[in-house]
């Protein structure tokens, strides 16, 4: 039986070369020691060339870079430390980090993100560690953003332009322990309450729990998100505003007119059908009547006729 085709053995040759080619250089202007690559404040404009294969921390910050390759990234298999805080870095796709997915420490604070895919993290198992912190046009995030990131333990969200997050983002996350949240423009309504709880009964550490408020309702402006929880519940789930009393009234006359109308039209129905048996009734009896007059005048033929008949008349 043949074997299954494959790369050759100058394939093979040709690529561990190209391997320890690029293991052993370093971005120009870098600085590279012992499986480590700093390249902070050079002014780059893209994610730099010739990053050493069996690189595991690499720092990116305080440059101008505005995307990071898929491909180029995703070679540094062994990447466990990546900072690339304070960059122009605007979005985050699906195939991101789809490389790297022993990394362990990822910093995207102080950039441009405008959105992240809601898959972007997905191969980030390992991650424990993330920060997304003043990315203040980062207006929301999925509820799936999460989903398989379950060995984070700090998670870092101040500073954005978040207003809302869902319960279910935070579903995978059973070993979270410190979340960040102050600086973003929170609106604690209705559709916060799940995540209000969940901050309540997950028992998160919050330090910077008072920076952390509502922005609006006015009646809940200046409260901890953390601490909304109760008030939510009393407001979303009991309390009743001036609009659902109106809703209310609007259900309750629509209801009270269709049992009406329901009922006059019942009450006509049944009228009718007892006019059609009335009616029905009394035809009877009046054929009924009729027929045993006929029957009477044929058993008993009239006395006129009969005395005709008995008594002979008389000149």
């Amino acid at each position: 039986m043949a074997l299954a085709s494959g790369p050759g053995p100058g394939w093979l040759l040709f690529s561990f070369g190209m391997g320890l080619v690029s293991g052993s250089r370093c971005p120009v202007n870098c600085q590279c020691q012992a499986q480590e690559v700093t390249c902070t404040g050079m002014q780059l404009a893209e994610y730099p060339a010739d990053v050493p294969l069996d690189t595991r921390k690499l720092s990116l910050h305080d440059n101008r870079i505005s995307s990071l390759p898929a491909m180029r990234l995703g070679l540094l298999s062994d990447l466990v430390f990546l900072d690339c805080h304070n960059n122009r870095i605007r979005e985050l796709m699906d195939y991101t980090f789809v490389g790297v997915f022993r990394l362990l420490y990822l910093d995207l604070s102080s950039n441009n993100l405008t959105s992240i895919s809601r898959f972007s993290f997905s191969v980030l198992s390992n991650l424990v560690q993330l920060n997304i912190a003043n990315n203040p046009h980062l207006l929301s995030l999925d509820r799936y953003t999460f989903a398989n990131t379950s060995s984070l333990r700090h998670l870092d969200l101040r500073n954005t332009g978040l207003q809302t997050l869902e319960h279910s983002a935070f579903h995978h996350l059973a070993v979270l322990q410190t979340l960040y949240l102050s600086g973003n423009p929170w609106r604690c309504n209705c559709s916060l309450l799940d995540f209000a709880i969940y901050l309540i009964v997950t028992h998160l550490s919050h330090p910077d729990d008072q920076n952390a408020t509502c922005v609006e309702p006015a009646e809940l402006a200046g409260w901890p998100v953390s601490r909304v929880g109760n008030p939510l519940r009393y407001m979303c789930l009991t309390h009743l505003d001036r609009k659902d009393y109106i809703f209310l009234l609007l259900i309750g006359f629509c209801i009270f007119a269709a049992g009406t109308v329901a009922a006059w039209l019942t009450g006509v129905c049944a009228v009718l059908y007892q006019n059609a048996r009335r009616k029905a009734s009394e035809d009877e009896a009046d054929d009924e009547a009729g027929h045993r007059v006929e029957v009477a005048r044929r058993i008993f033929p009239t006395r006129s006729h009969s005395d005709h008949r008995g008594f002979p008349q008389l000149i």
